[in-house]
This record gives C-alpha cells, sequence and structure tokens, in this order.
C-alpha cells in the first residue's frame, strides 16, 4: 500500500565504527506494541508479531572515510527480529530509498508472494511506498533477511533472524549471541561490479609473479612448470583465483564492526553459550575458528543436527551455523573468520573482562588452487592430455548409469536435455560464456576445502551433520535434475549448464513431487547455492540427509540433494555470491500443479499453473 507521506530521504547521518545507534529504533517503530533492547551489537532486537521497518539511506564511516549506506531504522546491520514458531508475523516495510527496493526472507517457508523477490514475487517496493509482508512463521533456528534488489544487500541492508521453537529448546543456555559477518566496501558496488566485468582479477593481489615461477623452476623443473603454466593459461584460469572481491576493497566485519572495532561479549566463565553464526557477506567466504576453545554444532541453517564437536568451519556465504561453547577459563577469547583467500579477516573477542583480549591469530598463507579443484580428481597431471580435457570422460563415475531416478527432460528447456549420467556435459555449456567443464568431478562431501585440508585440529565439514532425528522427508525421488555450475572467468559471465539467467526459462517442478538436484561445479570457484521457499535436503551418505537451504559446492565437485515441490509458485533459485548471481547464475523454479494424477510426461506452458 501506498503511504500518504511523499518521497523523502532520510537526513544523512555521520556514524562512527558501525552501527548508527538507537537513534533509528524510532523510524516507524510501534513502541506498545514491540520490544526493543539494545544487544551487544549495537543493533536492537526486536520481539513481537507486528514490525515496522524503514529503508533509507545514511552515511557511515567504517575504515576512516565517510560513505554512503543502505540501513534498515537507519542501522547497519539491520536489527535483529525475534518471533516464535506457530505466530503469524506482520512487517510493514516502508521504502525511503530514491530506487525500488525489497526484503527477502531467507531460508523461511512462506507463500511466494512473501518472499520478496522483485519479478517473481511482487513488484518490489517503490520509492515512497510501504509494502505489508505476512505469513505464518513454520519453522524455527537463526536465519537472516537481505534485500533482493540491485546491490543494497551490499551497502548493508540486512539483519538477522531468530525464531524461538514452540517446544522446549534442547540446548539449553546460559548466554545467546548472534554473530553476523560480513563485508564493506567503500566502494560503490555498481563500480565494483564494472570493474569485474573489465578486469576480473582486478581485487586480487595473489595472482602469480616472476619470482613464483622462478620458485618453480627450482622446486619443479623447468619442463613441469611450463606444462602447468600452458594448462593454466588454456584455461585461462589461475591457480590463484581464490575471490573475485578480496580485502583490498572488502574490510570483513563482525557485527558490523570492523577488527580494529573489536566487537566484543562479556561473559561469566562455566557458562554454556549459544553462539549464531550468519554469514550475511555479498562475497565472501569465512574460515572460523576460536583458539583455545572447543564448539559443538548443534544447528545449521536453522535446522537442528546430531551435535558435533569440531574446531574449525567454513561457513558459505548465506549460511547460518549455531553452535555452544563453554568457556571455564577467566581468559579472553578471539572469534577469528578469516577470509578464503587469506586477503582479510573478520575478529571478536569472548571475554569474562572487557579490559582482557586474547591474541589475534596470523592469517594462514594464500592457498593454490590444484588438480582437485579443476575437477580432475586424483590424477597424475603429467598423464594428462590438455588439448582434450574438455571432453574426456576418464575418470568419470559411470556407476551412475545404474542411477533408476529419470533425469528430467524438456525439449522446450534446454537446461533439461537428454543425459547419460549427471556429469556429461550438455552441448549448452560450449559457448564462449564456459571457460572450463570439470571431466572427473568428485564427491567432496568429507572435504573441508582447499585450504583447510592439512589441519591439525577437527574442521566440520557436511559430512560430519545430519538432520537430529533422521531423515526428514522420503530418500526416494521422483525426477533427477542436473545443472552444472559454469562460467567463464575472464569475461566474469556465469550461468547454470552454460545458459545465464537472460536466455533461460524457468525450471517447473510438480506439486508436491520428490526431486533430486545434482550440481556439478564445472569453474574453479566455490558457490553458495540457495533455493526459495523450499527446503533442500542434501545427500550425505548412508542414507543420511542434513536439511539446509543453501548448500556450498566446491570447485570440482558433484552432490545431491532432494527437494520436495510443497509450495506453489515462482521461487529464485541462486548463486548467493552477489556479483554471480547479478552476471547470471540464476534461474526462476516453477511449482505447478501437474496436469493429472500421475501425468509427469509433460508440463504445461510455464507459469500457467502455478
Amino acid at each position: 500500500m501506498k503511504t500518504a507521506d511523499p518521497f523523502s530521504l532520510p537526513r544523512r547521518r555521520f556514524v562512527q565504527g558501525l552501527a548508527l545507534g538507537a537513534t533509528g529504533l524510532g523510524l516507524g517503530l510501534t513502541p506498545a506494541q514491540l520490544l526493543a533492547r539494545q544487544g551487544h551489537t549495537g543493533a536492537p532486537t526486536l520481539s513481537g508479531d507486528t514490525f515496522h521497518l524503514t529503508l533509507g539511506g545514511a552515511d557511515v564511516n567504517i575504515t576512516g572515510k565517510t560513505r554512503p549506506a543502505t540501513t534498515i531504522n537507519g542501522i547497519v546491520p539491520g536489527p535483529t527480529l525475534r518471533w516464535r514458531e506457530g505466530d503469524t508475523v506482520t512487517l510493514k516495510v516502508t521504502n525511503l530509498l530514491p530506487e525500488t527496493s525489497s526484503i527477502h526472507w531467507h531460508g523461511l517457508l512462506l507463500p511466494f508472494e512473501m518472499d520478496g523477490v522483485p519479478g517473481l514475487s511482487f513488484d518490489g517496493i517503490k520509492p515512497g511506498e510501504t509494502f505489508t509482508y505476512r505469513f505464518p512463521v513454520k519453522q524455527s533456528g537463526t536465519y537472516w533477511y537481505h534485500s533482493h534488489s540491485g546491490f543494497q544487500e551490499q551497502t548493508g541492508l540486512y539483519g538477522s533472524i531468530i525464531i524461538d521453537p514452540k517446544t522446549p529448546e534442547p540446548h539449553p543456555v546460559d548466554r545467546d549471541q548472534v554473530i553476523v559477518l560480513s563485508d564493506w566496501s567503500d566502494e560503490d558496488p555498481n563500480h565494483i561490479f564494472a570493474t569485474l566485468k573489465k578486469l576480473s582479477h582486478y581485487y586480487n593481489f595473489n595472482e602469480r609473479t616472476v619470482f613464483d615461477t622462478l620458485r618453480d623452476f627450482r622446486d619443479k623443473g623447468v619442463i613441469q612448470t611450463l606444462k602447468d603454466r600452458h594448462m593454466w593459461n588454456t584455461m585461462r584460469m589461475s591457480d590463484r583465483d581464490l575471490a573475485d572481491v578480496t580485502g583490498y576493497t572488502y574490510t570483513y566485519l563482525m557485527n558490523g564492526q570492523s577488527p580494529n572495532g573489536n566487537w566484543t561479549c562479556q561473559f561469566n566463565p562455566g557458562e554454556r553459550i549459544r553462539l549464531r553464526f550468519i554469514n550475511a557477506s555479498a562475497m565472501t567466504f569465512f574460515d572460523i575458528r576460536i583458539p583455545g576453545l572447543d564448539m559443538t554444532v548443534i544447528e545449521m541453517d536453522g535446522q537442528p543436527v546430531n551435535p558435533v564437536p569440531f574446531h574449525e568451519v567454513r561457513l558459505g556465504v548465506a549460511e547460518t551455523l549455531d553452535v555452544i561453547v563453554e568457556p571455564k577459563a577467566d581468559q579472553a577469547y578471539t572469534l577469528f573468520a578469516q577470509s578464503i583467500d587469506r586477503s582479510g579477516y573478520a575478529r571478536g573477542t569472548l571475554t569474562p573482562n572487557p579490559a582482557m583480549k586474547a591474541a589475534v591469530p596470523e592469517m594462514d598463507p594464500p592457498p593454490l588452487l590444484g588438480h582437485t579443484e579443476m575437477g580432475m580428481g586424483a590424477m597424475n597431471h603429467s598423464q594428462m592430455d590438455h588439448g582434450r580435457m574438455d571432453h574426456s570422460m576418464a575418470g568419470m563415475d559411470h556407476s551412475e548409469h545404474a542411477n533408476t531416478v529419470p533425469f528430467a527432460v524438456d525439449s522446450n528447456n534446454p537446461d533439461l536435455p537428454p543425459r547419460d549420467n549427471a556429469t556429461d556435459h550438455a552441448d549448452s555449456e560450449y559457448g564462449p560464456g564456459v571457460d572450463m567443464r570439470a571431466m572427473a568431478p568428485g564427491e567432496m562431501l568429507a572435504d573441508p576445502g582447499i585450504g583447510l585440508r592439512d589441519r591439525d585440529w577437527k574442521v566440520l565439514t557436511y559430512a560430519d551433520l545430519e538432520t537430529a532425528g533422521g531423515p526428514p522427508d522420503s530418500l526416494h525421488p521422483e525426477r533427477e535434475i542436473v545443472l552444472h555450475l559454469t562460467g567463464n572467468m575472464s569475461r566474469y559471465m556465469w550461468s547454470f549448464n552454460g545458459i545465464p539467467f537472460a536466455d533461460s526459462v524457468p525450471l517447473e517442478l510438480y506439486h508436491n513431487e520428490r526431486v533430486r538436484i545434482t550440481l556439478v561445479n564445472d569453474t574453479m570457484m566455490t558457490h553458495p547455492i540457495h533455493l526459495h521457499g523450499l527446503w533442500s535436503d542434501l545427500e550425505v551418505g548412508d542414507g543420511k540427509l542434513l536439511r539446509k537451504h543453501t548448500i556450498t559446492v566446491k570447485p570440482g565437485e558433484k552432490l545431491s540433494y532432494l527437494v520436495r515441490a510443497d509450495t506453489l509458485g515462482r521461487w529464485a533459485y541462486h548463486c548467493h555470491l552477489l556479483y554471480h548471481m547479478d552476471a547470471g547464475m540464476f534461474r526462476e523454479v516453477r511449482v505447478v500443479k501437474a496436469k493429472a494424477d500421475g501425468d509427469h510426461s509433460h508440463h504445461g506452458a510455464h507459469g500457467e499453473d502455478a
């Protein structure tokens, strides 16, 4: 609905550090209906079932420069919203920005019209308008929300959601703390994207030097070094392409504070503390550890898992992880989250005394991409024929021919060509938008990933996890959809199956069917893949499922998950790296009614049944 007030921008304010503080609390709030309290983050927690959120702009100073940010109720990150499972929440969102905006409730099950994706769910919230979201809360756990319009998320439009369960909490704690990780740049994100399109490795200051080549000559010999360089050059790739956007322009934040800000949480020794990690960054994978303190995971992506103790974890963009820590000593601990490319870190402190701090670990050296990331398995590269690497079937797992689940085929959809196996490459993957195809992608759920494989402590992987209580749904799919994650790094083109979103047609799922989605990562980058509105039950082996909303796929990896298409409508499905999504790694998924019971032989015209 439209407000009667004319469009106006909020007054510009200068803010030191992160948050714009409690001055934003008054924007659009109804104190009689809301409980607001100042948390450790400087951002308030709003509880209840009715919320008023105002999207606006303000100046912030995070790096020493005053730069414009996008705010929610005047703050960055936005307020933490605390709901209760079983309630129906109403959120009135007023847009005071000079452009269309939106809020997407990441990982929540809701009617698609409430999902907050302009062009699919609704038209977006135009300047000066108020849109009312209203939906029942069907789940509990840790989630987050963010803009799905342009690059607003990169400039601050995100916040956390905590949903308390209807039943007693199975893991009672003495202290409950949200930890939002994010990346901030003083650059205009439109400029970042334009720069990546012109020179994709512009932000990568870890590229090879002449000294690296001289070292390789010494260590590997001249011939092998030249062979390796020819291989990488043929693919137009670099073994240093770990992240598109790096610490060169990013400052990594913990609860909105830079490393120098040292966000701090005070505790009493002996307390059980729940830490709710949320990776709300636009482009950054974080490797998280707390030196000297064990963590035990209890939830991932808001869903309970069988507890597993560990020491470090790689948290993908848009994923959440709830852990329990029990610091007993009267000492401080550093929360350390370094970026996957080791170009920077977010940092905070758990301490019994604000005057006490702990040492901050040195960042690890940047790892190098290798044959595993190239989708070549453990092959001896001296035996490879690099001229045929795109087409060779050597090393593939032909056992999948025995898979009795039929591949989804649709002559009207280039994403669904006839296939002999999931690792075969469709014709669409041989265009200019694809510069690499994995020849032997592997099952890597137990692999902690590049840079974490040589740890002498426990690194949590997907293979360690299982949804508590056993499989939440059937293990038996009716159809299988195969999507290859593809791209051309040098041109900064990203896609599924070599087809960017602009040239794609929607993928259709039948209402209530169980579908297996198999992803094959043909690129050298790690991608967090998010399907809106429906659960993704990752198959972790031995009949175990891990229920998630976002699934990280490592370079050279093949994995599968099951989806119950139980909610009709139009859903977004995309890589959650913001600039990859904008560059084309995006699909619309439509859940439609089947023509008739048991008739799965063909689909209707796109969208006519949704």
